[in-house]
């Protein structure tokens, strides 16, 4: 058959990840998604659940629930059903984002006729501890690496790992959402002066994340600490939530900023889904993440809209620092530089550089199909990749 015609043909594609209850691997996935029912093609994403499930389906996925990244031996006993699942619904592309999903999948995928099994696309979204649990994600067919400090580590890590399967597609945002002079609906400013009515006349100082011990909470409990006397004018937001594990932290957090004087100085949002207008509405954007994020969303989100953002320039966040705005730049872990960093930037008027196109999400939804579309092309010449980027 002609490749053109392989190419062009509609493709049932299964995303498969815990859940997808927030975050950027969950966004990610919902963006394919969307993209790929709007180009024709069948969607079906599997995971156990969660508040975006509602919006996926919304627009036009289809979502089957199965607990397939649950961390018990039981889910072993999926492979079996997983197996028939793929052959029954058809699927074409299997494209799996998270380990354990990983390991059920492709043991399922193994035992398929090589000829008439799904191709396999694994998306690497992480600094995985090294060693052979997370080498499975090293494994696909074809292996998408968000941003060029994965593959760069992927390189160091896992020497196994086929250069020609690896392709650098960084997440993208939308510039049409994302872009400087955004600001939000007056209903929501209402609102949100409303709940928040501690803000007023403040300049916000946000650090945005699940709130866990990497995220570095800490450092922006310091920093808030230390320019409170010369700024009096901001106040710091932390937004995320804590699941029930992470509770205790929560309450450790509330008890660090009450000791080091700034629990009025300092909010605890809990889940939010309008970082947009959190940020539009923000001086300032922190990422303090103690060990190096794979892409750094939230970032890139918050230039997009203009404004600063000072975080520790490391893994992907040094990237787009580097891209976007090298004043916001500050070693891991440095807090006399991180805070005379604020002091500069909260003194100036220091703008982003505008979104480079490679991070528009249009670049990276083409780039994801264009895989899923090499790969299903490729089986007709013998399973090898049509070319490597």
């Amino acid at each position: 058959m002609d490749q053109a015609i392989l190419v062009s043909q509609r493709l049932t594609v299964l995303q498969v990840l815990p859940a997808l209850e927030s975050g950027g691997v969950e966004r990610g996935t919902l963006e394919v998604a969307d993209h790929l029912v709007r180009q024709g093609h069948r969607s079906l994403v599997m995971s156990a659940g969660g508040r975006l499930v509602e919006r996926l389906v919304g627009e036009g996925s289809e979502h089957f629930a199965w607990p397939i990244g649950r961390k018990s031996p039981l889910t072993l006993r999926l492979i079996g059903p997983l197996r028939r699942f793929l052959a029954e619904q058809r699927v074409d592309v299997l494209h799996v984002r998270s380990r354990l999903p990983a390991w059920i999948c492709r043991l399922a995928w193994q035992g398929m006729p090589a000829s008439t099994r799904p191709r396999l696309v694994t998306t690497v979204h992480g600094y995985y501890s090294v060693g052979a649990y997370s080498a499975v994600m090293t494994r696909g067919e074809a292996v998408i690496a968000v941003s060029d400090s994965i593959a760069a580590y992927l390189r160091a890590n896992y020497p196994a790992c086929d250069p020609a399967t690896v392709r650098v597609i960084p997440r993208g945002i939308d510039p049409a959402l994302y872009r400087p002079g955004y600001r939000p609906s007056p209903q929501w400013l209402d609102d949100w002066r409303a709940v928040w009515p501690q803000f007023a006349g403040k300049r916000l100082l946000v650090l945005a994340g699940r709130i866990t011990r990497l995220k570095g909470h800490h450092d922006f409990i310091a920093l808030i600490a230390a320019l409170k006397a010369s700024h009096p004018d901001i106040h710091g937001v932390v937004v995320g939530e804590a699941d029930a594990r992470h509770l205790p932290y929560l309450a450790e957090l509330q008890a660090a900023a009450k000791a080091q004087g700034v629990a009025d100085h300092l909010t605890f949002t809990g889940h939010r889904g309008d970082l947009r207008e959190i940020f539009s509405v923000s001086a300032l954007v922190l990422s303090l993440s103690t060990q190096p994020e794979a892409f750094g969303r939230t970032v890139l989100e918050a230039l997009a809209l203009g404004v600063p953002v000072v975080a520790y320039a490391h893994g992907g966040v040094a990237e787009l620092l580097a891209a976007m705005f090298p004043a916001g730049r500050v070693a891991p872990g440095e807090r006399a530089e991180l805070i005379e960093t604020c002091r500069r930037i909260l003194a100036g008027d220091h703008r982003p550089a505008p979104l480079p196109d490679s991070l528009e999400l249009q670049h990276m939804l083409q780039d994801t199909l264009a895989t899923y579309q090499e790969l299903v092309a490729a089986r007709e010449k013998g399973g090898q990749l049509a070319y490597a980027r």
